[in-house]
């Protein structure tokens, strides 16, 4: 059975890290440096911060990347290509590099609404190529992975592709769309063993504080809730501490399966609140 094997992905140690998004205003700047140093005090792999839609957030990504680099903990900015230029690109990547970052999340991103032109890049994959062509092994790259597939795929092999595309254009690691069904995870390890994908590949972890907004996210990047964990938390209704309860009951079920089973390590999209992430951690018996 499938749950009786181990998805060890060999020779890759276990790496643990904490996503942010750049704060809007001074009061979430304030706000997430409380929580960076409620984090960084169980000294994670690094920190990323997303970078918004045709680069809306770059200067907000930079200051964020730059002030958590500081503070002696590394930091992986994203970068995403759709809607930029190779220009545009090669000024963030020396930008970067001048500040002493050595991780970067490369993604495709997302065409900002009203705006026409993907730009000089169309896939990730070209990002990753072109990273490596200007900065060489500088950046150790991280690119996304979908083991429920990509929302805009065509089908689950095409999604694969254009992974591996990625991983062949110089990505160094993985880091996956989260979910809660851990087969989907399994199978995409072992899909990648079998065509010579040998990247560690790491578990996008979404703790669970509100039902509307975690079906609000799903429903945007094509997460699948599963039925049955769907009606449960729909009996919960507004009875938000039953709704942490079970989240929290659940998510750490499924990060001990995914780490008992090999994964290297694990993600966690912590929406800017270290509570929900800390709470998991602390009831896993790493």
């Amino acid at each position: 059975m499938q749950t009786q094997k181990t998805h060890t992905q060999k020779n890759h140690t276990q790496m643990f890290s904490f996503e942010f998004y750049p704060p809007k205003t001074e009061e979430g700047v304030v706000g997430l440096q409380t929580v960076h140093s409620q984090l960084a005090k169980l000294k994670p792999d690094f920190f990323s911060v997303t970078f918004g839609a045709g680069g809306s957030t770059r200067d907000k990504t930079f200051d964020t990347v730059v002030d958590i680099q500081s503070k002696g903990i590394a930091a992986a900015p994203h970068l995403s290509c759709v809607a930029s230029t190779k220009a545009n690109i090669r000024a963030i990547l020396n930008d970067y590099r001048d500040n002493g970052i050595s991780k970067i999340v490369a993604l495709r991103g997302d065409i900002p609404s009203g705006m026409m032109s993907a730009g000089e890049f169309r896939y990730a994959n070209e990002l990753v190529a072109f990273i490596r062509q200007e900065t060489g092994g500088h950046f150790d790259i991280h690119v996304a992975a979908y083991p429920e597939v990509h929302p805009q795929a065509a089908n689950a092999n095409d999604d694969f592709k254009n992974f591996k595309r990625k991983v062949d254009a110089g990505a160094n690691a993985a880091i996956t769309q989260y979910f809660y069904n851990a087969e989907a995870y399994f199978y995409f390890v072992d899909k990648c063993e079998k065509n010579g994908v040998d990247i560690p590949v790491v578990p996008g972890i979404m703790p669970i504080t509100q039902y509307a907004q975690l079906f609000r996210f799903s429903e945007m990047c094509g997460a699948d809730i599963p039925r049955w964990m769907r009606k449960r938390l729909e009996g919960y209704g507004d009875d938000r501490e039953a709704v942490q309860a079970f989240g929290l009951e659940l998510v750490t079920s499924l990060c001990q399966r995914l780490l008992d089973h090999g994964a290297p390590g694990l993600h966690f999209y912590t929406m800017n609140q270290a509570t929900p992430t800390l709470a998991i951690l602390d009831n896993l018996t790493l």
